[in-house]
């Protein structure tokens, strides 16, 4: 008796054609192509200044801590997310326009708007990655007693409005102050630098100064 082809119906064709996605697209996912080397599209967005009013008045007022023991290798920076690409890779890609990349996932060329003072760049050696809070202000106001892998999370969150591109000068002007001792030279970012730092010490626990409180309440008027 001759034996018969099997022939799959069209429910049949269709169902392999989705399965043969979903295993492709798995592969894609664990290669690490996927999900660890995606570029986040656009920085978190800022926080309203009703929210960050509210989350100022929740952060536990303290004295500025010392810097006994700071160390900046205690906070891991500028982890790997697949692809050759690292933390400060990334931000230079979602902060920039038509950036052009090495290999090595190093930006060679794209433009940048810098918040801090509004000034473009076409080179992206014109630009550091900006902590908002700065390790060495998250240290004196609660990270020394944090572990390692809490201190990399801080250092490396792309989650939080904790990472800029910015002009280089300017951050290293900026150094480690808080608000009450530096601000952004371009008055219409301060609504949005006091909320964002207000969101950052808000979501890890950090405490603030009366001073740093006061000109972080100065600056949201602005809003």
């Amino acid at each position: 008796m001759a034996s018969r082809t099997w022939k799959p119906s069209m429910t049949q064709r269709i169902l392999l054609v989705v399965a043969a996605l979903v295993v492709a697209l798995v592969a894609f996912w664990v290669s690490g192509r996927g999900v660890g080397a995606e570029t986040p599209s656009s920085a978190p967005p800022a926080a309203g200044a009703g929210d960050a009013r509210k989350q100022l008045s929740e952060l536990t007022v303290a004295q500025r801590g010392t810097m006994d023991g700071y160390d900046r290798k205690k906070f891991p920076h500028w982890d790997g997310h697949g692809n050759n690409c690292n933390t400060r890779e990334l931000v230079l890609k979602r902060a920039g326009k038509d950036v052009k990349a090495g290999s090595d996932c190093n930006p060679t060329a794209g433009t940048w708007v810098s918040v801090y003072d509004g000034e473009t760049w076409t080179k992206p050696g014109d630009l550091d990655i900006d902590h908002m809070v700065p390790l060495a202000q998250a240290w004196v106001s609660g990270a020394k007693s944090w572990t390692t892998e809490k201190r990399e999370q801080f250092a490396n969150d792309l989650d939080r409005p904790q990472l800029f591109a910015v002009t280089n000068s300017v951050n290293r002007e900026k150094s480690d102050k808080a608000p009450d001792q530096w601000k952004p030279p371009l008055v219409s970012f301060w609504c949005t630098y006091a909320t964002d730092w207000i969101v950052v010490k808000h979501h890890y626990g950090l405490t603030v100064t009366t001073g740093e409180k006061s000109a972080l309440e100065d600056m949201l008027r602005r809003c």
